[in-house]
């Protein structure tokens, strides 16, 4: 955990905590009034799309319970705001635990989209678009009425192209057609040695297993064994480029319905390689401003949450 907490706190001081949970991983925030960053950790990734299953409810608590815990190392916060993936509007029960477990008002903690903090994390609203690639994608604009608008972002079911999800997928999805033309083909592909190691073997119920039965953002991961064959394996490049394609029409949807404004790549998945930037920005217009950030989604929900704040009881 990443700490930049002073151990001696003045318990009269007001925070603001900020969350922003995706696949892969949860990242937090604490911020001061003033907006100062004063303490931030992660804890294992989590799906507001895991609430729909027992298991998936258990995950989900034990690991905001780990990042209570790390929280309360460092001070008690006055309100939450929380981004996360998957969200889609009913986070009661989320909202419970987050203030049963910080012991704070169910009215002081505040749900929405990853992506709306990531998008203000980038952009003030009406500014500009945002690409967001992680374990899924989406395309993210928020107008001067605070009004959300995506384009993808529907799921890794259905699409989500350019995301780690989708990129693991196309892989195993090539290799294994590459088997059924040529059985033993894979041996001569450095991307399907490299992706073998990561689920533990080239057998085809491995496969099925990783695939079907792992978390979205456990697959999701596979997409590092997938980069870093790129360099060895043109079928490896091609899928990055591919992926960066996938994420520059989300822009261009965004800039066809909205007009032309910059747009940012931010994410895991859309730093796996050059590959998929480069991509992305040849199969953009020229006038188009592209830049490549790395994202501190959980200190702009921080400082959302410490800004917020109206009095100790609201």
């Amino acid at each position: 955990m990443m700490d930049k907490q002073n151990p001696q706190q003045a318990p009269e001081r007001r925070l603001g905590l900020g969350i922003d949970a995706g696949g892969t991983r949860t990242r937090w925030a604490l911020a001061q009034d003033d907006g100062e960053v004063i303490a931030e950790g992660q804890v294992p990734g989590l799906s507001a799309l895991q609430m729909s299953s027992a298991s998936g409810r258990h995950t989900v608590h034990a690991n905001l319970s780990a990042l209570a815990n790390a929280v309360l190392v460092h001070g008690r916060p006055q309100r939450i705001h929380a981004g996360l993936t998957g969200f889609g509007g009913d986070g009661e029960q989320l909202q419970r635990w987050l203030s049963d477990l910080l012991s704070l008002p169910v009215r002081a903690v505040k749900l929405c989209s990853d992506i709306e903090i990531a998008y203000l994390d980038s952009f003030a609203p009406g500014e500009g678009y945002l690409v967001y690639a992680g374990t899924g994608s989406i395309g993210a604009f928020i107008d001067e009425h605070q009004q959300f608008h995506r384009a993808g972002g529907r799921g890794v079911t259905l699409d989500d192209g350019g995301g780690g999800f989708w990129i693991a997928r196309e892989a195993l999805r090539q290799i294994w057609r590459n088997e059924d033309q040529q059985p033993g083909f894979w041996r001569a592909s450095p991307m399907a040695h490299a992706v073998f190691d990561h689920i533990g073997g080239d057998d085809w119920s491995l496969s099925r297993q990783f695939i079907y039965s792992q978390e979205r953002g456990e697959v999701g991961k596979l997409a590092l064994a997938v980069a870093a064959s790129a360099g060895d394996d043109p079928a490896a490049a091609a899928i990055l480029a591919d992926a960066g394609r996938e994420l520059a029409r989300l822009a261009t949807a965004l800039t066809s319905r909205f007009g032309p404004r910059p747009v940012a790549l931010a994410g895991r998945a859309s730093e796996l390689h050059p590959l998929i930037l480069a991509s992305m920005r040849i199969a953009l217009p020229d006038t188009t401003s592209l830049t490549h950030t790395v994202g501190h989604a959980h200190h702009a929900a921080a400082r959302i949450a410490a800004h917020t704040r109206k009095s100790p009881t609201s």
